[in-house]
């Protein structure tokens, strides 16, 4: 049987790209050689081709690479074209109109989960956080909303793997950072459909969450509602009573048109 075609040089100079990262946004050439295992003057080689066609950059002063303008072109077609990207915007749009609050999607990457569409309300003001999020951020998936309903769907061994992957630092007054008491939140996730993240992820900070599902039945995304303290000083269980119907609804409209029957 023909072996299919194989570059090992595009698979090196792949590598290297996915050696950055948001907590290592800056690379020297050693730090580059030591993470893709090669010598630095091959991986040299590959990080001036890959500089000159503009998918890294190089700081003046400090000598380092970052990814360039060409890798953020590549990553917004990608979410371009995803099928449930193009399904989905008007669905968020709405809720978020609905709601008055910041309506967020995302999928699941490794133990991370990628933004991939972000609508806020036309009403003013609707709330203000100090994180920066748009299309394209990553987050740990254990400690926000989106990232429990995609944890919750996996399979028993992949999941297990997710979490082996994640390091479960306090990042907000109520982080979960044991994991026999994440995956008690997941099965409730699984057993209710909603996941809930109160000050997990960063203080004042509170979301729900739902799953889409693709025709096969898949949950292939999440979308939440976050709402501030500042705006809406209410209990969780106020804040889920209100949101959930108008979210559910949502999750299903965006289901529906992915191709997903439901058997109830």
């Amino acid at each position: 049987m023909t072996q299919p075609a194989f570059s090992q040089s595009l698979e090196r100079g792949l590598q290297i790209l996915s050696s950055f990262s948001e907590t290592r946004p800056l690379l020297g050439i050693a730090d580059l050689a030591r993470s893709v295992e090669l010598n630095k003057s091959t991986t040299y080689r590959y990080v001036a081709t890959l500089a000159k066609l503009g998918y890294l950059q190089q700081d003046p002063d400090t000598k380092k690479y970052s990814l360039g303008p060409r890798v953020v072109d590549l990553g917004f077609a990608a979410i371009n074209s995803m099928e449930i990207t193009r399904v989905a915007g008007r669905h968020l749009q709405e809720l978020s109109d609905e709601t008055g609050y910041t309506v967020s999607m995302a999928v699941l990457d490794g133990p991370d989960i990628v933004y991939v569409d972000r609508r806020r309300s036309g009403r003013a003001n609707n709330f203000a956080m100090g994180l920066n999020l748009h299309v394209g951020s990553r987050l740990p998936a254990y400690c926000t909303s989106m990232g429990k309903v995609l944890l919750a769907y996996q399979e028993a061994v992949a999941l297990r793997a997710l979490l082996d992957r994640t390091d479960f630092a306090r990042r907000g007054p109520k982080t979960i950072t044991a994991r026999e008491q994440l995956m008690a939140a997941l099965a409730r996730v699984r057993h209710t459909g909603i996941a809930v993240n109160d000050e997990e992820l960063a203080a004042g900070l509170r979301s729900v969450a739902a799953p889409v599902r693709d025709r096969s039945g898949k949950v292939v995304a999440a979308v939440n509602i976050a709402v501030h303290l500042t705006v809406w000083n209410a209990s969780v269980e106020s804040v889920v009573s209100r949101l959930e119907g108008p979210l559910r609804h949502a999750v299903a409209d965006i289901s529906t048109s992915l191709g997903f029957r439901s058997s109830i």
